[in-house]
């Protein structure tokens, strides 16, 4: 019988009682200011007074220009991110108290427990994005059926580094007996050894959404024999060796602490050490870790270092057999987003005990 995970969900809110109210009446420019001092606000009518105070507080923080570097817009982010959450909504039986809020499932799924609470705007809204992408799921390359992510689950949107993998995947003549894929998020790359030929593929994660996204996705796909979902830190609970590691990590340092979502994203320091170093014992002598990765932090200057290569010169457990790289797609001419991605390439490194 499997364990019954817990999963993640916003922390439910009271109300602060210095909160004052916004509704479709009030001056929404004064509202984004009062947000951006740090004052909470309450909304009181209409879901769409929360999207025009929103519109309002981007606009306040960016004073209406693009960021011109990456640097510059991630601050901007960090900023409009802290007031934005000051904005709160009502919730109640399961849904958004507010006029013509649009419906989402994980109130029901994640607050069964509650009938009236608080919860940020912003986290409404993401968990409104999240329900629509669980509902439509996601067509993958190389996948028959979609994967529908959890809430709370990193999936990827662009499909550069999964055709680096297939690529390389595609050419792989070593054994099959087991894969591990560490990191798993939604469980794409799980899933793609499972469908090429791996008897047995473990799919860790730290995030227990992820585990029980996996577990659903593999029900569906038809992966139930082959794929085993668990909640661990790195190779906490793997008790076999991997003819194959897998390793999509977080692609950019973070300069933050880090909330619980943001940890697909970014890393902190030590991290890729501490990698490594489990990695190691968990790798059969003729085993290959394939580790996919960005020069992202490296061409928007967050970075000068590259953990791939600092374990590489220092590190004494890998030498590399290969790397494959591939150009980043440009980005979609309808967005009006400045892509500060420039010359971004994909990276996958092949790797092997020394």
């Amino acid at each position: 019988m499997k364990d019954e995970l817990i999963p993640h969900r916003p922390d439910p809110l009271q109300l602060p009682e210095s909160a004052g109210k916004v509704h479709m009446k009030s001056d929404y420019h004064e509202a984004a200011i009062s947000l951006a001092d740090g004052n909470p606000l309450l909304i009181s009518d209409r879901y769409s007074t929360g999207l025009s105070v929103l519109a309002k507080l981007k606009k306040l923080i960016s004073r209406g220009k693009q960021a011109r570097t990456f640097g510059m817009s991630r601050k901007q982010r960090a900023h409009y991110k802290k007031a934005s959450n000051l904005l709160l909504a009502p919730v109640e039986n399961h849904q958004i108290a507010l006029y013509k809020s649009p419906e989402s499932g994980w109130l029901e799924k994640l607050y069964p427990d509650l009938d009236q609470f608080y919860l940020s705007f912003p986290q409404l809204q993401g968990l409104n994005s999240s329900w629509q992408w669980y509902q439509k799921g996601i067509q993958y390359p190389g996948l028959d059926t979609k994967i529908h992510p959890w809430y709370g689950v990193y999936f990827p949107t662009r499909f550069d580094h999964l055709s680096l993998f297939n690529e390389w995947l595609s050419e792989y003549e070593g054994a099959k007996e087991i894969g591990a894929d560490i990191g798993t998020g939604c469980g794409v790359l799980g899933f793609l050894l499972a469908g090429n030929g791996f008897q047995k593929v473990f799919a860790s994660d730290l995030n227990p959404n992820a585990v029980i996204s996996v577990r659903e996705s593999a029900g569906r796909l038809g992966y139930d024999s082959v794929l085993e979902p668990l909640v661990s830190d790195f190779f906490k609970g793997h008790t076999q060796k991997a003819d194959l590691i897998l390793f999509n990590p977080p692609w950019l340092p973070a300069l933050h602490s880090l909330s619980h979502l943001d940890r697909a994203i970014y890393y902190e320091k030590g991290f890729f050490e501490t990698f490594f170093r489990q990695a190691e014992p968990f790798l059969k002598k003729e085993g290959r870790l394939v580790v996919l990765f960005s020069n992202m932090a490296e061409r928007q200057g967050l970075s000068s270092a590259h953990p791939v290569r600092d374990e590489l010169l220092t590190g004494n457990r890998f030498k590399k057999i290969s790397e494959l790289r591939k150009p980043v797609a440009s980005k979609s001419e309808k967005t009006k987003r400045r892509d500060h991605r420039g010359d971004e390439v994909v990276e996958l490194w092949e790797l092997a005990l020394i």
